[in-house]
């Protein structure tokens, strides 16, 4: 075995000394379900770890990955996800967290081939289509690339809204609010880009579904 395997095959058991040191039941806790208030669609980056940017303890986050934090609406993945966060654990927050520097954002910027992933990158280049005026008239490339990062986050939240298993909680009356946040790699905070929904009411009415 590699070192670094082995390395973190004692971090485990170094981690699980340490939380049994603290609280003797902690696993046993932890065994008797989950009921986390927030899931969280993030990217895929070794750099993001959901719960320790946000202080979170194991079992206060359902977390769903993948490259640049996409909400796709035929992802069955993403979507049986989201359905069981909102419909079995009844989460009251969902946030959509992108982060500067997303290599998935750069590629979707540029027209080099990279495989089978291009495919994937195709749906953030979608993004950057609805949005190319406003992009393409900064100038500065890394002001640019940033802003995209920002753009895509406020697309992905709109496109969680747009989803029946979104509205279908809020048209019964389920208390769920959707967010979107940038994490800075360079500073380690989170910005709130002000784009959080709590119903349907400000979406386009033509995605607005009638139950």
């Amino acid at each position: 075995m590699s070192d670094f395997y082995k390395k973190i095959l004692e971090n485990n058991k170094k981690w699980v000394e340490n939380k049994l040191a603290l609280n003797p039941e902690y696993f046993n806790n932890l065994a008797e379900g989950q009921r986390p208030p927030l899931l969280w669609i993030g990217c895929s980056d070794s750099r993001v770890p959901a719960n320790e940017i946000i202080g979170a303890e194991p079992g206060e986050v359902f977390v769903h990955r993948n490259i640049a934090n996409m909400v796709v609406h035929s992802d069955m993945n993403m979507l049986s996800v989201l359905d069981y966060a909102v419909n079995a654990l009844k989460v009251k927050h969902v946030i959509v967290c992108g982060h500067y520097g997303c290599g998935g954002i750069k590629a979707a910027m540029e027209n080099n081939s990279i495989g089978i992933i291009d495919n994937w990158i195709r749906h953030i280049k979608d993004v950057y289509r609805f949005h190319q005026h406003e992009l393409n008239s900064i100038q500065d490339e890394n002001e640019r690339f940033n802003k995209f990062v920002e753009v895509n986050v406020k697309e992905q939240v709109l496109d969680l809204a747009k989803t029946s298993i979104v509205q279908n909680a809020w048209n019964n009356g389920q208390e769920l609010s959707i967010h979107g946040w940038v994490y800075g790699l360079n500073s380690g905070y989170v910005t709130d880009l002000g784009l959080n929904f709590s119903c349907d009411k400000d979406l386009d009415q033509v995605y607005q579904l009638k139950f």
